[in-house]
């Protein structure tokens, strides 16, 4: 697998610090594979959702593996009426990346990007690179600094 992804060179573009952290990816084995392979707790690995709103206006949402996003929330922080996921062929279409390895970084279309507020104060997370099995580890100020998302207080428990 290529490691020089539109997400890599943006990173390296915008002089960000990262180290590529690549695993055997599982077809739907999401954030609780990609954590399992890498021996890290599920809540540091951040997935990456591409949503839109009541107008179909894209969005991606930030949130840790180890959570699910209270759609209802993030559309009432947002001021819209709804969010909901987009279909995956339409994610891709937005973002560039087959889904299972979208990232937020290096995105073809530019879109709102939200972040779970509580992922700014981990020391470190693993975020998808723009490949299948291919993850970046940065410090979240990183994160912050080159996307400027809008922090929102959505996360919901995964059992929830």
């Amino acid at each position: 697998m290529s490691t020089q992804t539109a997400a890599t060179r943006f990173l390296t573009e915008h002089q960000v610090a990262f180290t590529l952290t690549p695993y055997e990816y599982e077809e739907h084995g999401g954030t609780r594979v990609s954590s399992q392979k890498l021996g890290v707790p599920e809540h540091q690995v951040i997935k990456t959702l591409v949503m839109e709103d009541e107008t179909r206006t894209p969005l991606i949402i930030l949130m840790h593996g180890d959570k699910q996003v209270s759609t209802r929330q993030l559309a009432r922080q947002l001021g819209v009426k709804t969010v909901q996921p987009c279909k995956p062929e339409v994610a891709q279409r937005h973002t560039g990346y087959q889904v299972g390895g979208t990232s937020p970084f290096g995105t073809k279309k530019t879109m709102r990007i939200c972040c779970e507020r509580t992922i700014t104060t981990l020391e470190r997370i693993y975020i998808n690179a723009g490949g299948r099995g291919l993850l970046c580890t940065i410090v979240p100020s990183e994160l912050v600094r080159v996307l400027s998302p809008t922090l929102v207080d959505c996360a919901i428990s995964s059992d929830a």
